[in-house]
């Protein structure tokens, strides 16, 4: 029915915890479900093996050596036996309403991408995935999570044969998901918001595996990845899906002076392909946000200047 992959950070100390809490709720969701680990992280191998997967590999990265998604995403095209894929980051728990919303929508439509927001929960170790792991989560959901906001996507659904074609983004910097909306609905497929229907959980954690233990917002692959995208104008979130996945079955969102405004904002971007207009339109709509988004791309330039200056001193 569906495969689902992933590229991992390496598998050490509480990360890798939280990674084999990941797999091992995927590889629980019954028959159907194949489980793709694209990369060779340090202990991959040996929880690929453990759990019970298939591992792809190897994959291209930066120069930073971080995985590129464009070459993740080819690899488990070319390797899946199931014609729907879903990638999800590796610290995402999925439950047993991930199937159903999946199948409600491939039953319905044959190209599609499906979206959806994340709850965020601290989870300590290991797991035990005992028979009533599933409404343990749930509990705690309801007790301690917080719902993430809608500029953050941590799983794309689509058919094995969408012509996704990312460009060679840095996997686990700023941009790369909010791109993925954008390509979705610049092809024309529904876009759809199963935030009621899935409930995917992502384990906190820290940034200990970035440089500094930063942000991954604040590094310099994230702009890059910016820039690949077409720029801010193709930032789009959960807002942007044009239709919503709820107990009561798939309908389009209901119209709100917010969906309005963002509507008009997109239209020249995606019904003419239009980067300039799509500007001059954001500026129209927004002039307070992009005198804002003017003064951060000048501080940024004016900061990058003084640091090649200071490089340059003997």
């Amino acid at each position: 029915m569906i495969t689902l992959f992933t590229t991992p950070k390496a598998f050490l100390g509480p990360t890798g915890d939280l990674q084999r809490n990941a797999l091992m709720s995927w590889a629980r969701l019954g028959g159907g479900v194949e489980v793709l680990v694209v990369g060779e992280e340090e202990g991959s191998a040996e929880a690929v093996l453990e759990i019970g997967l298939r591992s792809v590999g190897p994959v291209s990265r930066t120069q930073a050596g971080t995985p590129l998604v464009s070459s993740i995403f080819a690899l488990a095209q070319k390797a899946a036996s199931h014609p729907v894929l879903a990638y999800l980051n590796a610290d995402i728990l999925l439950l047993d309403d991930f199937l159903p919303a999946v199948d409600r929508i491939r039953k319905r439509m044959n190209r599609f991408l499906l979206v959806g927001a994340r709850w965020d929960l601290d989870v300590e170790g290991a797991l035990s995935f005992s028979d009533d792991w599933q409404p343990r989560l749930r509990e705690a959901v309801r007790a301690r999570g917080r719902r993430h906001p809608p500029g953050g996507s941590d799983y794309f659904v689509f058919p094995r044969e969408a012509e996704i074609e990312p460009p060679p983004f840095a996997l686990g910097r700023a941009g790369w998901d909010n791109w993925m909306i954008y390509r979705g609905r610049s092809l024309g497929w529904p876009v759809v918001d199963a935030s009621e229907s899935v409930t995917a959980i992502h384990q906190n954690h820290d940034y200990s595996h970035l440089p500094g233990g930063q942000s991954h917002h604040r590094l310099s692959e994230s702009a890059e990845n910016l820039r690949l995208a077409g720029g801010r104008r193709t930032v789009f979130t959960l807002w942007d899906a044009d239709w919503q996945l709820t107990r009561d079955g798939l309908h389009p969102p209901p119209w709100t002076l917010r969906r309005y405004v963002r509507h008009i904002e997109t239209y020249p971007l995606l019904r003419w392909h239009s980067r300039p207009l799509a500007e001059m339109t954001f500026i129209l709509l927004n002039p307070l946000k992009a005198w804002r988004e003017w003064r951060g791309r000048a501080a940024s330039a004016w900061s990058r200047r003084i640091r090649r200056r200071t490089e340059s001193v003997p």
